[in-house]
C-alpha cells in the first residue's frame, strides 16, 4: 500500500514553538514501522519555519516575508538534520524534497516530479517533502499551496497514493461537543463543525484545510484518515482500527 503521512507544525513543536523532540521520535518510529511492514510511504512535513523561529529566538512567526523567509533558510537546517538523526535509528535513510507550485503547474515538470519520488520509493528512501518557503513567495503569502494539507493531497495524488493520513493535534473531525467523528461519508454540512481560529501562531492550515485537502484527496479516490499526531496512530489505523476520523475515497 502507498501511503502518504503529512503532519502539521503544531503536532510537533512544544507549546513555546520549540521542537516537541518526544514527538519528532515517535512519529519517526511509527513510519518506520510502517516501512518495515512493507508499505511505501511519503511523508510531508511542516516545521522549517518554526524551527528557523526557535533558533533565531523569537517569539512567534514573524508577518514580514524577508523574515519568515529568513526563518525557513535557518530552520530548514535543523529540521532536516533532526529529522535524519531519528530515522537513522531505525535504519532508514531519508532524501529531502523541496517543491513549489510551478512543480505542479506544467505537466513535464509534474511528471519530473513523479518520477523521481517513485525512484526515491524504489531505492528504499523514505522522501520527507516540504515547500520550499525560502523562494517560494507565493506559498507564504497563501496564495498557492497555502499550507501542507494541500501539499499532501497533491502529492498523494500525484504518485497515486491508497491513503492519505494528516496528522493534526486533536482525534480527528469533532462534532458540537468535542467527541471524535469516526466516518465522513459526505462533505455536506461538515465545514459547520470547523470552530474559528482552529491553528496557532506557527502554522497556516487549520481543520478546514485539512477538510478541503480531504474532499480533494477523496474525490481522487484516496482514502483519507484525520488522526492525533501527537498518538502512535499509523499502526492502528493502517490495521483498521478506529482512531481517526476516516473519509472513504470515492470510486473512480
Amino acid at each position: 500500500m502507498r501511503i502518504v503521512v503529512k503532519v502539521g507544525t503544531h503536532a510537533i513543536a512544544a507549546k513555546t514553538g520549540r521542537p516537541d523532540y518526544r514527538a519528532l521520535s515517535r512519529l519517526a518510529a511509527q513510519i518506520s514501522e510502517v516501512k518495515k511492514q512493507g508499505h511505501e510511504v511519503l511523508f510531508v512535513s511542516s516545521g522549517a519555519v518554526a524551527a528557523g523561529v526557535e533558533a533565531l529566538g523569537l517569539s512567534a512567526r514573524p508577518r514580514d516575508l524577508n523574515d519568515v523567509q529568513m526563518c525557513a533558510a535557518v530552520g530548514q537546517v535543523r529540521f532536516i538534520y533532526q529529522y535524519e538523526k531519528l530515522f537513522a535509528r531505525h535504519g532508514v535513510k531519508i532524501g529531502q524534497v523541496l517543491i513549489t507550485h510551478y512543480d505542479f503547474e506544467a505537466h513535464h515538470r509534474a511528471q519530473n516530479l513523479r518520477r523521481m519520488l517513485d525512484h526515491l520509493i524504489d531505492s528504499d528512501i523514505l522522501p520527507i517533502i516540504n515547500e520550499n518557503d525560502v523562494v517560494a513567495n507565493e506559498e507564504l503569502r497563501g496564495e498557492s499551496f497555502g499550507d501542507n494539507d494541500w501539499v499532501g493531497n497533491l502529492i498523494a495524488r500525484l504518485v497515486k497514493a491508497d491513503m492519505l493520513v494528516l496528522l493534526t493535534t486533536v482525534d480527528g473531525l469533532l462534532d458540537a461537543k468535542g467527541r471524535r467523528i469516526p466516518l465522513v461519508e459526505n462533505f455536506r454540512n461538515v465545514s459547520k463543525l470547523v470552530r474559528p481560529g482552529m491553528k496557532g501562531n506557527l502554522s497556516k492550515g487549520g481543520m478546514d484545510s485539512k477538510l478541503r485537502a480531504a474532499k480533494a484527496a477523496v474525490d481522487a479516490g484516496i482514502d483519507v484518515y484525520i488522526a492525533n499526531g501527537r498518538k502512535s496512530v499509523l499502526m492502528p489505523i493502517i490495521s483498521g482500527r478506529s482512531v481517526a476520523t476516516f473519509f472513504p475515497g470515492s470510486a473512480l
